[in-house]
């Protein structure tokens, strides 16, 4: 058989509000995001795993703020008293530590939006305290903001997270995939994303569904 043509096309991404799971895991950040006008100091450290959804509640909070995103290390292309006009996301804040310029950007950045009466979000992995910032007027400026964390996924999340990860590359696993999987894969949101990927692309080159067994044969490679 033939093998099948394979097109690298982006998985469409939904950050729309109702297209964010809450359950207990998430539950607090999702209040914090909605409730941004009271964060104490007009800013707020969103912190949890890769895949935790903490870019996709960033876009919820763009669409109640009008922020703009930017990455950390971005920061040093960007007029920065242009950028501390706006409201802000910085992502992936830890990525900065030890780049002097951008750390610089970044103190300056926070200065002058709070000065402008301006709102700041930022997302990391960890919490300030180990973002590893050499600045130490940033590093205490960071360590200074309250910290949100989105836990661990509990079943509900993590079946929604992947239900997600499908529905964003328009796939339709068998009713059974996912009770299956949950029971299998490692309880993160990278092992979600992970498996998805791994899925879609053995569906591809096999041309088949993506159904509980597919799913056996994948989860066992990846055990073994």
């Amino acid at each position: 058989m033939a093998r099948q043509l394979r097109f690298d096309l982006p998985a469409r991404t939904a950050h729309g509000r109702e297209d964010f799971f809450v359950s207990p895991a998430n539950a607090h950040a999702v209040a914090m995001i909605e409730t941004w006008a009271d964060w104490p100091g007009r800013k707020l450290a969103l912190i949890g795993p890769a895949g935790a959804g903490k870019t996709h509640l960033a876009h919820v909070w763009t669409t109640l703020s009008g922020a703009t995103i930017i990455a950390a290390p971005d920061l040093v292309r960007h007029d920065i008293p242009g950028l501390s006009r706006t409201n802000l996301v910085i992502e992936n804040v830890p990525e900065i530590a030890g780049d002097t310029r951008a750390e610089e950007a970044l103190f300056h950045l926070h200065n002058l939006a709070l000065a402008e009466g301006r709102t700041l979000l930022f997302t990391a992995h960890t919490a300030p305290a180990r973002w590893g910032l050499a600045l130490p007027d940033l590093q205490s400026r960071m360590q200074g903001t309250t910290a949100v964390i989105i836990e661990p996924p509990d079943d509900n999340l993590l079946a929604a997270v992947l239900m997600k990860l499908f529905t964003d590359r328009q796939l339709s696993p068998t009713p059974d995939t996912i009770p299956y999987l949950l029971r299998h894969i490692d309880r993160s949101f990278d092992s979600a994303r992970q498996i998805v990927t791994a899925l879609d692309e053995a569906a591809l080159d096999q041309r088949r569904e993506i159904n509980r067994r597919l799913a056996a044969d994948l989860v066992g490679r990846f055990a073994g």
